[in-house]
Order: structure tokens, then C-alpha cells, then sequence
């Protein structure tokens, strides 16, 4: 103690320690001087040690990948600016000074301090935000909204604090002025309200989710969710472009999610066979023998036929004429081999509805429609099953001698207006006419 005494002594008598020792001005520079160092000295403790003790700490309780994710978004640093601004608000006041100056650099070294402090907590949520994206819960559920929503929160108190600070008044006087301006906060944060009532409607009745396949007409979007955050929902569609709709139209307007069809297991087919409606009769008994033959319609023509023979037998005399008789057509008979085609087919779900139907005519033949469910929902295995079912119902159609309905073609026309072989008239419509020169004098 004594040295330091005899220490304080001989740099008094020094022109520098007698300037700091017995001017205001002097006392004033080292007092600054000191608070810098105390300000380095106290954030590189908080950015070093203290972030290597919090790292550590994290890892021994297997939270090492909230270390890396703080380190990531730099909280450490943050802090470290923070901490020190503080410390130095704090002795501000001991500085031989005005007491407004002093008041007034307390509350400037107060405000820097917790703008740092609020952007730290902000990193603390990106961090919270970052770690939760790696989950396997995130590939459905986003929790963006929920924490963008926080981060306004944290800086419309941050907001009020610092005006607080400024004007030197109560935080809670500037809570009760802003009743007054409800209205016109109403009227800035409109979107922000509307999409943070949204965004908790949809997760909470499970509406949407990130991944989900959504149809979006009036948006133009038609593909797979790929972000939600609380303003805006993000759609990757099928041609690799983005489209960003804002969340509230997502729960005020209607669209369609094809997610419940991919739980299901089961993918819709629906589409329809025109059958030309010259092409309908009845099948004579030759023709039933010989579709006998195929498996897929032996048993429904043996059941058939007995009871259009028991119904012909009730007729007696009458079932002579042949308007009377009842009789198997060959559309009904196609009708029943697609339905028992679809029935033995393994990649459809059997427990599913499945039925071929014969709808209205119309002046582009007879529809008959297949209705089933391909088990295999991805696009490209699905589109496979539907062209494999038919492939072959088109193929099998000459087999029960109906025709699918087609507008007629250049060479048809062709054909009907020259007479001859469909082949001679595709020929004649392909035909190069030659050039004079090489048609010759008779030509000219």
C-alpha cells in the first residue's frame, strides 16, 4: 500500500499527473480513458470466456448444436457490445461533469446498449428458428411465423423502451399513449394482424403444411409449399418458378391441398373412353363363344347367358321375334371386362371405389368412364399406371368390334371425298405435287 501511495505521490508531481489530478479537464480524459479500458477488457470477456463457458456447457448437456447455431448468428459478439455500453452508463455519473451532460450520455450509452441487447435476443430466435429447420418435425410444421411475430414483439418493446429513455418518462406513459393511436396502428401493422391470425388459424386446425401440394388458381401457384413464414407463404410450382402468396389470402380464400390424398395411400383415376355409337350392337352367339375364351369375361358370360335364357324361356312365343328377346351387347360386355380388368390389377387399391360407367351420349359418341385408385402416388408412377390400364382397354376394343370416337382428319376427308383405301388416301393427301418443269410439255 505504501508503494502504491509513494507511486500516486511521484506522478502527482509530473506536469501529466498534475494535470489529471488537479484539473476537471485532466480528471475527465483519464476517467474516459479507464471506461474504454474497462469496456475492452469487459467484452472480450463476454465474446471470449464467456461464450467458450456457454459452448462448453452446451456440449456437456448435448446441446452442441445450439452452440454452433449461437456461434452461427454471432450472439456472442452481440452481447459483447451490449455488456460493455452498459457497464459504462452505469459509471458515467462518477466523470467531474455537468449532472444534464452526464444524464445525457448515460441515456445515449443506455440506448446503444440495448439496441445491441434487442438484436441479441433477435440472433437468439434466428438461432431458435435455424435448429428447428434441421428437425424432422419442420418438413411439416413451421414455427417462422410464430417466431418473426416474437421478433416484432421484442422490437416494439425495444421501440418503447428507448422513447421512454428519451423523453425521460415512464414506459408505461408511453403504453397509455398509444390507445390514442390505435387506430392508426390498426392501419400500419393491417397485414402483419391479418397474417399473424392466419398463420395461427392454419397451424392450429392444421390447414397447411411446408411440403404440401396446394392448387391456387387465382394466385398462380399449383405445386409444393416450400416456405411459411408470417407474411408470406412461398409455392415452388411444376415449372421450377415461385409463387408468393401472402398468408391471410391463404385462410380467406379457398384453394385445394392434395395432402390428404397422398395419407391416403390412393391417387384418383377418372377418365373417360368415347366409344363411336355406329359401333354398338348386340353380340351373336358366335361372338359370345369366342369371347369366352378370354378369363377376364368366361364367368360373366356364363351368368349371363343364363339368365338372358331364363328370361327368354319366360317370354314363350314372344321371344321369337328379336325385338322381344334380351340379348348381350358388346359395350356392356367391354364394360365388364374393364371392371374385371381393374379388379385383378395390383397396382389399384381394391378397397377403393372402382367402377366403369356408361355416361350420356353426346354428339362425340358414348362416354364410358373408368373410375378407380392407382396405390402409387408419386407422378411419374402414377401417370405409368394410368397409360398401362389404357394401353390396353384401347387395344382390347377391336376385340368386341367397337370403335373409339374420333373428329374426323385430313385424310378421312380425303378419303371420302377421292373414294379408295384409307391407305390410298393418306397417300394422295402426302402426295408433293411436281414441278412443271418436271411434269414435262403436257403439263404446260
Amino acid at each position: 500500500m505504501l508503494n502504491i501511495t509513494a507511486w500516486m505521490t511521484e506522478l502527482g508531481e509530473t506536469p501529466l499527473g498534475h494535470w489529471v489530478l488537479n484539473t476537471a479537464m485532466g480528471q475527465i480524459v483519464a476517467g474516459v480513458v479507464l471506461l474504454v479500458l474497462i469496456s475492452l477488457v469487459t467484452g472480450f470477456v463476454v465474446s471470449k470466456l464467456l461464450a467458450l463457458l456457454a459452448r462448453r456447457m452446451l456440449t456437456a448437456v448435448g446441446k452442441g448444436h445450439w452452440a454452433e447455431a449461437l456461434k452461427r448468428r454471432r450472439v456472442a459478439r452481440r452481447l459483447s457490445y451490449a455488456v460493455p455500453l452498459m457497464l459504462v452508463m452505469s459509471q458515467i455519473y462518477l466523470l467531474p461533469m455537468d449532472a444534464s451532460l452526464g444524464s445525457l450520455l448515460a441515456r445515449l450509452f443506455l440506448i446503444a446498449g440495448m439496441v445491441f441487447l434487442f438484436v441479441a435476443i433477435n440472433a437468439i430466435l434466428s438461432a431458435w428458428q435455424d435448429i428447428y429447420a434441421q428437425s424432422a418435425r419442420a418438413q411439416t410444421y413451421s414455427i417462422k411465423g410464430y417466431l418473426e411475430l416474437a421478433k416484432i414483439v421484442v422490437w416494439c418493446v425495444g421501440l418503447v423502451l428507448i422513447l421512454s429513455i428519451i423523453i425521460n418518462r415512464s414506459p408505461l406513459l408511453m403504453l397509455s399513449g398509444i390507445g390514442a393511436l390505435s387506430a392508426v396502428l390498426l392501419l400500419v401493422f393491417k397485414d402483419t394482424l391479418l397474417s399473424m391470425v392466419a398463420s395461427t388459424q392454419m397451424t392450429a386446425n392444421d390447414m397447411l403444411r411446408i411440403g404440401d401440394w396446394i392448387e391456387m388458381p387465382q394466385a398462380g401457384a399449383d405445386g409444393f409449399v416450400i416456405d411459411m413464414a408470417l407474411h408470406t407463404v412461398k409455392v415452388q410450382n411444376w415449372d421450377k418458378t415461385v409463387t408468393t402468396i401472402p398468408t391471410y389470402k391463404l385462410f380467406s380464400e379457398s384453394y385445394k391441398n392434395w395432402r390428404h390424398m397422398f395419407e391416403s395411400g390412393g391417387r384418383r383415376i377418372k377418365r373417360t373412353l368415347r366409344i363411336d355409337a355406329s359401333s354398338i350392337r348386340f353380340l351373336d352367339d358366335e361372338e359370345i363363344s369366342s369371347l369366352s375364351r378370354y378369363s377376364l369375361l368366361h364367368e360373366y358370360l356364363l351368368e349371363k347367358q343364363r339368365e338372358v335364357e331364363q328370361t327368354n324361356r319366360a317370354l314363350g312365343e314372344a321371344a321369337r321375334v328379336d325385338a322381344n328377346r334380351r340379348r348381350l351387347t358388346n359395350i356392356g360386355t367391354f364394360r365388364a371386362y374393364a371392371l374385371a380388368y381393374l379388379r385383378q390389377n395390383r397396382e389399384l387399391h381394391q378397397d377403393m371405389l372402382m367402377i366403369v360407367r356408361m355416361m350420356e351420349p353426346d354428339a362425340q359418341g358414348v362416354p364410358v368412364e373408368v373410375y378407380c385408385f392407382a396405390n402409387k402416388t408419386a407422378w411419374v408412377e402414377y401417370e405409368r399406371i394410368q397409360g398401362d390400364i389404357f394401353d390396353h382397354l384401347l387395344a382390347v376394343l377391336p376385340e368386341l368390334r367397337l370403335r373409339l370416337y374420333q373428329a374426323p382428319s385430313g385424310s378421312d376427308i380425303a378419303r371420302g371425298l377421292g373414294g379408295g383405301s384409307r391407305r390410298e388416301a393418306m397417300e394422295r393427301a402426302y402426295a408433293v405435287q411436281p414441278s412443271p418443269q418436271e411434269a414435262g410439255p403436257a403439263s404446260q
